[in-house]
């Protein structure tokens, strides 16, 4: 029951509020805003951010006020903020390997470390937080340990999300391993898998 625990968290401090913000944090890539975009469509019938291949898509952050969730005869209401990726170094010549020119690429890279500098402002304005990484991925690294440091001082509830795992190389017990100290819960965002069992603890769980 991987949102037990987060929940439980999210009803002594919140219980008593109507809405609740619920920011989407990670490393660039890792599927959050499929993942923002898949509890928004379940939800409102709408997508809410553009997803692309190409690293820091989402450069500013993305609100998705008053998502009303409905399960089990339970209604829970977010504002879902999809925010962008963390990275410790943006570097414009990344981006042309996709085909993009110089000033473009130079353009984004100014555009993404803003996005880094807003994300982590908005840490101040979050009730709670999703951590997101990639199942296929090796989890112990200086961003993921530097956003859950973060979260952890300023005592915002995190649930780790191990997304992808619906690719062969996930191995999303490495995640579990790495970061013992917090709920993971297991998805794939793109496909959809365990969404239900997620809304189904997420009503359990919440007043």
């Amino acid at each position: 029951m991987p949102f037990k625990r987060f929940f439980s968290w999210l009803n002594g401090l919140f219980g008593r509020r109507e809405t609740f913000s619920l920011g989407i944090y990670g490393n660039v890539n890792t599927g959050k805003s499929t993942l923002a975009n898949r509890i928004s469509v379940d939800w409102t019938g709408e997508p809410m951010s553009e997803v692309s291949e190409i690293p820091h898509e989402t450069r500013e952050v993305k609100k998705k006020e008053r998502v009303i969730l409905h399960v089990n005869g339970k209604k829970i209401t977010i504002n879902l903020l999809d925010m962008p990726g963390i990275t410790t170094k943006v570097d414009y010549r990344e981006f042309l390997q996709y085909g993009m020119k110089a000033d473009k690429a130079q353009q984004r890279a100014k555009e993404a470390t803003k996005g880094v500098i807003e994300a982590i402002k908005w840490l101040e304005h979050v009730d709670a937080a999703m951590v997101v990484m990639d199942a296929c991925d090796d989890p112990y690294t200086q961003v993921n340990i530097t956003i859950l440091g973060n979260l952890e001082a300023r005592k915002i509830p995190v649930i780790i999300v191990a997304n992808k795992i619906d690719k062969k190389s996930a191995k999303p017990e490495r995640i579990k391993e790495a970061f013992p100290q917090h709920s993971v819960v297991n998805i794939s965002a793109l496909k959809g898998e365990n969404m239900t069992q997620l809304y189904e603890e997420i009503a359990r769980h919440a007043r």
